[in-house]
């Protein structure tokens, strides 16, 4: 149906998905900026004033923090995905290595992914902000499989790619910690590891 079709109901359905959309993005962005000041600390209440909303008004679009912590999450790992799909290796350096380099740098400067272990439940369930996440989740496992060279083809494979992922995570909380500097290693002798064990065979 053209535009000039669409019924008056039909257009403020939609103007109101916009208007939707367009503020849950202003307090996710709002989020961000509170969860760069006070981590995980973060209230709902603070994120509404750095909205300009009413407190209530969050619990429309969120229906409690992890929720919202779980979204901002969810964002990050549509970068995260991002990054592992554009890196290239250059200079010698595999393309396995260079994804690694780029999620290392993504992950453990992002104040909302640090958070998102604690918030997300212990059982998986079933709500809009998990399922966005898992959707996400599966997305970076592709683009890090397809940066591995290996393909998810099999049971054992996709194993190995969730390793990876689970190896790079904590490796960012490693990183950004001081706990790997501590420990006499850097983040480019990992990854020097991680292509020696994951590149697939000449």
């Amino acid at each position: 149906m053209s535009a000039a079709g669409k019924t008056t109901a039909e257009h403020r359905a939609e103007r109101r998905a916009r208007e939707r959309k367009l503020t849950r993005e202003a307090i996710l962005e709002a989020a961000r900026r509170v969860a760069a000041r006070e981590g995980a600390n973060l209230s709902l209440r603070a994120v509404a004033a750095e909205a300009g909303f009413a407190p209530a008004a969050l619990y429309g679009y969120f229906a409690n923090k992890s929720e919202l912590l779980i979204a901002l999450a969810a964002e990050d790992l549509s970068d995260l995905a991002r990054v592992l799909r554009a890196a290239r290796g250059e200079n010698g350096a595999s393309r396995l290595g260079a994804a690694a380099e780029a999620a290392l740098a993504l992950l453990q400067n992002s104040d909302t992914f640090a958070t998102a272990p604690g918030a997300l439940p212990a059982e998986v369930g079933s709500s809009e902000a998990e399922r966005l996440f898992n959707g996400r989740l599966i997305a970076v496992l592709r683009a890090l499989s397809d940066a591995s060279g290996h393909p998810a083809d099999s049971r054992a494979a996709q194993a190995d790619i969730v390793l990876l992922a689970a190896t790079l995570a904590g490796l960012a909380v490693f990183a950004r910690s001081g706990r790997l500097a501590a420990l006499g290693f850097s983040p480019a002798d990992m990854i020097a590891a991680l292509d020696r064990r994951f590149l697939p065979a000449p």
